[in-house]
């Protein structure tokens, strides 16, 4: 886990990451904002159609024309399919590659595929390889959909110029998934809703969402649960749609109306069932106090009812942020990076709830 390729330092990985820093607009409800835009090189076939060598190419060519770029002061470049398995876990968990660009293709876990990352703030990165030949987000804390959408048309500008895309006048850029035709861009929102949860209210939003041609997904988006109360909220299709009309559906119509649902909640539990939701919240706190076991889903669990209560002003002496970030730092790679070995499934188990006992002991 030490080797001279590892991504991220441990220095690093206690730092936590900025998506995770509770500020931006509606931070308490808004935990962060991704802009992600899915391109493909001209002249190359789609991945699923690629040699091994075609792949390298790829490769090759981006990460020469990306580093020579200046995309931002410091730009972290890395070899994903020369990672052991614990480092591609953690970029993972930090939201920084998808969980198939960790695995790879089918058959080809060491098919060349790379990540660039901006540091130290890691709010851009850049896919490689993994279902196109580019896939750029900007990730940011709070609602800052038309911010992360002006960072990211910079970068994607910045790209074109060094590189031909795959584009045609009718139908836009061209992508491996129909679903990603046209702008070529996902759009979405990580909310935070544990009093929505508490009153049995989180099935409306997803009916709503859906309605609304919608995807709802979990902590790790597509295929993943909604653990700790977290839900990505995004567009499905680009295809005939541009830019301004899916930033004002969602930033402007869709999460502002979900924030206020999370916030009503949240008053109707404190002004009618406070004393249900009290113990909800100190008997979580008091779990990750005193816990000497905890699995990954119960941490995140508890979490959220802590980071709930904090918000409320029934826990006074956490800080709202150190909440927020051990929503990582409790996964089992940055556990592993923090303590610099690997561990089987039991010692994760004791060093999660240390960890909590040590950042959450009573002030």
């Amino acid at each position: 886990m030490n080797a001279p390729h590892s991504p991220m330092s441990v220095e690093a990985v206690q730092r936590g990451a900025q998506w995770l820093r509770s500020s931006g607009s509606h931070a308490d409800v808004v935990i962060s904002s991704r802009v992600r835009l899915a391109r493909n090189l001209w002249g190359l076939p789609f991945l699923h159609r690629c040699s091994r060598q075609q792949r390298g190419a790829a490769l090759n060519l981006c990460k020469q024309r990306l580093l020579g770029l200046g995309l931002c002061p410091q730009m972290l470049w890395v070899d994903v399919h020369t990672l052991p398995q614990i480092d591609r876990n953690l970029l993972v968990e930090r939201h920084l590659i998808s969980k198939e660009h960790a695995k790879g293709p089918p058959g080809g876990s060491d098919e060349p595929r790379g990540l660039a990352v901006s540091l130290p703030d890691e709010s851009l990165s850049i896919m490689v390889n993994e279902e196109d030949h580019l896939r750029m987000q900007v990730l940011q804390s709070g609602l800052s959909l038309s911010e992360g959408l002006h960072a990211i048309d910079r970068v994607d500008d910045a790209i074109e110029s060094v590189l031909d895309y795959a584009y045609s006048p009718r139908f836009g850029y061209l992508t491996a998934c129909p679903t990603n035709v046209g702008c070529g861009i996902r759009l979405s929102a990580m909310l935070h809703l544990p009093a929505l949860k508490l009153l049995g209210d989180v099935e409306k939003v997803r009916r709503a969402a859906q309605d609304m041609a919608l995807a709802v997904r979990g902590f790790y988006g597509e295929g993943s649960e909604a653990t700790g109360d977290l839900y990505q909220i995004s567009n499905q299709t680009t295809l005939g749609k541009g830019e301004a009309v899916l930033l004002r559906e969602l930033e402007t119509e869709i999460i502002p109306q979900v924030i206020e649902y999370e916030r009503a909640a949240r008053r109707i539990l404190l002004e009618r069932k406070r004393r249900t939701l009290e113990d909800h919240v100190f008997r979580a706190l008091g779990v990750l106090r005193s816990a000497r076991l905890l699995a990954p889903d119960e941490a995140l669990t508890m979490l959220s009812l802590v980071r709930l209560g904090v918000l409320a002003g029934l826990i006074t002496d956490v800080p709202e942020q150190e909440v927020s970030q051990l929503f990582v730092l409790v996964q089992p790679a940055h556990l592993q990076r923090l303590l610099g070995r690997e561990l089987d499934q039991q010692k994760r188990r004791e060093a999660r709830a240390d960890l909590l006992r040590q950042r959450l002991g009573a002030r």
